[in-house]
């Protein structure tokens, strides 16, 4: 506490005498309006110019389709506010604006008959707000933004997805966390960071992709459904996280920087991130460091849970440079490294009947690395808009191994183990931009290596793949959008055993859009069928002797999907119907024969929302049904370790009202998870949990550049695992529980 308060003093003196203009990330929304920001918006159809414009301002956009019709944007290019961006992409339309409680942009007709509408200074006419739920344009897309990251001010992973039902990120500890969309593990997803492809399968105890959120940007969920341009292996959809630019802190040329703290209560977790960046005729830098320390955390039964302190060092440098011809260069390094004792099996609290010789806890080293170049054009011309990305990332985990002890001694002597799994990949591809949309065609690979460091067992396998791609994104008739794409692989896969198999396949998506109601009633539906060739093993369980028989089977699925979304001055209701089957999903084993073995993955269900926006705040409802099942069979969480987790009914409930005027903010969210007793026979129920969180945010009218937050996580004490952690429907498992309830102070100032 004492270090918060001195971190608070300090940002309050920083905020009080400096009294710089605030960064984007610090301002309120008024501010964030009036903030420059970088654009590279080409010309192209409105719908998807304003797509594009959405997710570069962190606006939600929201469009009558009455008005996009044959309508081609201006190209925006540069440095601007976000709304001179939108009139400037709007010039010459004769198309109106209004950005409604500095998060909304309402795009609409300058028709004199739109009810309340009003008139601003500038003697436009401005419609009525009305506004999206969430950012989704896709089926089966799910679009976190800037603004939404804000307000949920995420400490992990699981945090950036609170509100989402369909998603679930199991176990308590960020190390070991996993992220499940519609019940299937991230493994079988196309999942990147900054556009380099992320492969981080080392040990089914631990989590896949450990990241900090702290500077992330937005993230794009395609929940089932991806496109060709996703990337290879995207069996049950995609996920793309991007982080932050120094443009996208600064209002233009010049340096900034914030210091943040953080005081948990539960477990005296205390954190600090410091970050400096800048801009300079074409040159960029940000870099950014943050660590924390804390004890092990209390659950809401009130006892302590072994294995959860925190020890953990992140950090993110970005350079860039952009020519006067438009050229942009950047490169990226992230580096998160977690280093304190864990659980035996890192995401569960402990099994009873397991080997005295097992420890309750012991010592994990988990390092993750993502080194990302990339090249695009800053002033595309409309058959010409290249990207190349070129990247490096790798998790590499140290745990000690006790092996059975030699008779006659009771005691194991451990020895140190580790796995690495690295990716190097990149594509090249070009979006060709013409009136009906546009067309992204590429190529990319993946050179992935998985490798065992143990005396007795070392092992390697490793894969390589070329792939070849399409993606078009059209509007070819009135009220109707559509996106269809196809794209080609070849893999070569070596296993522990130095045997080579090469292997091929074909992989497709269509998804369209049509207005069944202009600006009230939206139909959407899509099919993909993907390959994705073999999936490296867990280096944990490889084993040099493996016998793969004839070869393993290469994976491929299945996704359907199917939405309704009804939207009218601010309200929405939405509804979808979802499936994924997943074919020879490979779940190795360490046993000799065992090297092939796969299983067959099934998930579906539906989800239904409803929301309201009133500008200056909004609330949402949502509930999921999600049925998984594994060869048939309820899933378990055993079989299903890297495939799928038992999922069940989900309701989640966010809310959040700014007080413009005062600076303040306040909001909550609620998480339900009902009983699941679709389980495997013998097996107990999932008992249901309820969790509520809230928080207040403070950003003084004088000072916008300092922000003081207060919430409380787990409100009422709740004891309870989130459904995809590990083992709960075992009864020798305990598994390892959510922190009880949890104050948290935090300060942040920018400048």
């Amino acid at each position: 506490m004492g270090r918060l308060m001195a971190t608070t003093a300090m940002a309050i003196c920083l905020a009080s005498t400096l009294n710089w203009p605030s960064p984007a990330l610090a301002q309120d929304a008024a501010g964030q309006v009036s903030a420059a920001r970088s654009f590279n918006v080409p010309a192209q159809p409105l719908a998807d110019a304003l797509n594009a414009f959405g997710r570069q301002s962190g606006l939600q956009v929201t469009l009558a389709a009455s008005v996009s019709r044959g309508v081609i944007s201006k190209a925006v290019v540069g440095s601007y506010a976000p709304e001179e961006a939108l009139a400037l992409l709007l010039s010459g339309t004769g198309i109106e604006h209004r950005i409604s409680g500095g998060r909304t942009a309402v795009i609409g007709t300058g028709a004199t008959g739109s009810g309340g509408a009003m008139a601003p200074a500038d003697g436009s006419t401005a419609l009525d707000p009305i506004s999206v739920f969430g950012n989704a344009t896709g089926v089966g897309e799910i679009v976190i933004s800037q603004k939404d990251l804000e307000l949920r001010n995420p400490a992990t992973i699981a945090d950036v997805f609170r509100g989402e039902p369909g998603i679930s990120v199991g176990s308590s500890l960020p190390m070991s966390q996993k992220v499940y969309v519609h019940g299937i593990e991230e493994t079988n997803l196309a999942v990147t960071m900054d556009g380099g492809r992320q492969n981080n399968k080392v040990f089914h105890h631990n989590g896949t992709n450990l990241i900090d959120p702290s500077l992330l940007k937005a993230v794009r969920v395609d929940a089932g459904i991806a496109p060709a341009d996703a990337g290879p292996g995207a069996l049950g959809g995609a996920i793309a996280y991007e982080t932050k630019d120094a443009r996208d802190l600064l209002d233009g040329d010049g340096y900034g920087g914030f210091v943040s703290s953080s005081d948990n209560f539960n477990g005296k977790v205390f954190q600090t991130g410091l970050s400096a960046y800048g801009m300079q005729e074409g040159l960029e830098f940000l870099g950014y460091f943050n660590f924390a320390k804390g004890d092990e955390f209390k659950a809401g039964n009130g006892n302590i849970v072994e294995g959860t302190s925190t020890d953990l060092l992140s950090g993110l440098g970005k350079v860039a440079y952009e020519f006067e011809s438009g050229d942009r260069f950047e490169i990226s390094h992230e580096r998160v490294y977690d280093d304190a004792p864990r659980p035996f099996r890192a995401n569960t609290g402990f099994i009873s009947g397991r080997p005295p010789w097992e420890p309750r806890v012991r010592d994990y080293t988990l390092d993750r690395q993502n080194t990302v170049f990339s090249y695009t054009d800053s002033t595309p011309e409309g058959w010409w808009d290249p990207t190349v990305v070129l990247a490096y990332s790798s998790t590499r985990l140290e745990i000690p191994i006790y092996p059975r002890p030699v008779a006659p001694s009771t005691v194991s002597v451990p020895y140190p183990g580790a796995g690495e799994t690295g990716t190097f990949n990149g594509k090249f591809e070009n979006k060709f931009s013409f009136d009906l949309g546009s067309i992204t065609a590429g190529v990319d690979f993946y050179n992935d290596k998985a490798e065992l460091e143990d005396p007795s067992d070392a092992s390697t396998e490793r894969a390589r793949n070329v792939g070849i791609y399409a993606q078009a994104r059209l509007e070819p008739w009135e009220r109707t959008r559509l996106s269809f794409g196809v794209r080609g692989d070849q893999q070569w896969f070596i296993g522990t055993t130095d045997e080579k198999w090469d292997n091929a396949g074909f992989s497709g998506n269509v998804s369209g859009e049509y207005d069944l109601i202009e600006d009230l009633l939206t139909a959407k539906a899509g099919y993909s069928r993907v390959w994705a060739g073999v999936p490296l093993a867990e280096n944990f369980i490889m084993n040099p002797r493996w016998n793969y028989g004839g070869g393993p089977d290469t994976s491929s699925a299945s996704n359907y999907a199917f939405g309704l979304v009804a939207k009218h001055e601010g309200f929405t209701l939405e509804g979808s119907l979802f499936r994924t089957d997943i074919d020879n999903a490979r779940t190795a084993k360490y046993a000799v024969a065992r090297a092939i073995e796969n299983h067959d993955v099934r998930s579906k269900g539906f989800e239904l929302g409803a929301g309201y926006d009133w500008g200056d705040g909004y609330f949402k409802v949502k509930y999921a049904n999600i049925d998984v099942s594994i060869d048939g069979k309820p899933a378990d969480s055993d079989t299903g370790i890297y495939l799928a987790a038992p999922a069940g009914q989900f309701i989640t409930l966010v809310a959040a009202h700014s007080f413009i005027d005062w600076g303040v903010t306040v909001g909550g969210d609620v998480e339900i998870a009902l009983d699941n007793d679709d389980v495997a026979v013998g097996t107990p129920t999932l008992e249901s949990y309820k969790v509520f969180n809230t928080f207040v945010e403070y950003q003084p009218p004088s000072h916008s550049n300092l922000t003081l937050r207060a919430e409380i996580k787990n409100v009422f004490d709740e004891t309870y695992s989130e459904r995809a952690t590990y083992g709960q429907e075992f009864g020798t498992v305990t598994p390892l529980y959510e922190p009880g309830r949890s104050f948290i102070l935090s300060a942040k100032a920018t400048f």
